[in-house]
């Protein structure tokens, strides 16, 4: 599974709050244990195929390894007897981890948390970027040097398309949203049109009530 199919697919995941923080906490330790026992790459590339080739054909499996109806037991025995032969200890353990302490459900959330700190550690952090129409290689191009000196690391860049924008783009980096389209310019010259109309009714009534007093 790619970095980028695997964020894409979990961006309803990771939007929870609440699950991206406990899902980071599972993410750091899997990572600090992958840096010293093998390849981080190799172990994310494990973590990423038990998804794609294990669970996501098997729904059945997935609901057994994972749902809340199958005891701690069960999903224990199921992981020594349909992943332990064919897995690194490291993704055992972690399995494990996550059965006991009754996390097994934010599975993929916890694979997407390792690809973003993953990336992070790398120098890298991803942009997700929303346009009205495609953009060519060139501007891509532009983009990427841009964000590279503004942000000081590699820019990882998904881009989106929202016709409603009109034009120009929305550019996110986390939390942080910048936008520049063309939809959001229109909305901004709305608010400042309308504030001067309230501006001018309300000098329109202190000039009566002044005139009125005299």
């Amino acid at each position: 599974m790619s970095t980028s199919d695997a964020t894409t697919q979990l961006s309803t995941v990771m939007a929870d709050p609440g699950t991206q923080s406990v899902a980071k906490v599972y993410a750091v330790s899997f990572l600090n244990a992958a840096a010293k026992d093998q390849s981080v790459d190799a172990a994310l590339e494990e973590f990423g195929s038990l998804l794609q080739d294990v669970l996501a054909p098997h729904p059945d499996f997935e609901r057994l390894l994972c749902g809340a109806m199958t005891s701690l037991d069960a999903k224990l025995n199921l992981i020594d007897k349909v992943v332990a032969p064919r897995a690194t200890p490291l993704l055992v353990s972690t399995l494990k981890v996550l059965a006991r302490h009754d996390r097994l459900s934010i599975l993929r959330a916890v694979y997407a948390a390792c690809i973003l700190e993953h990336e992070h550690r790398s120098g890298r952090v991803r942009v997700q970027v929303t346009s009205a129409i495609p953009l060519s290689e060139t501007v891509m191009q532009g983009l990427r040097d841009r964000l590279s000196q503004s942000l000081s690391a590699e820019p990882i860049i998904q881009t989106l398309l929202d016709p409603q924008l009109l034009g120009g783009l929305v550019i996110r980096v986390g939390d942080t949203v910048y936008d520049g389209s063309v939809r959001n310019r229109l909305k901004q010259l709305r608010g400042q049109l309308r504030q001067r109309c309230l501006n001018e009714v309300q000098r329109g009534r202190d000039r009566f009530s002044h005139s009125a007093g005299n």
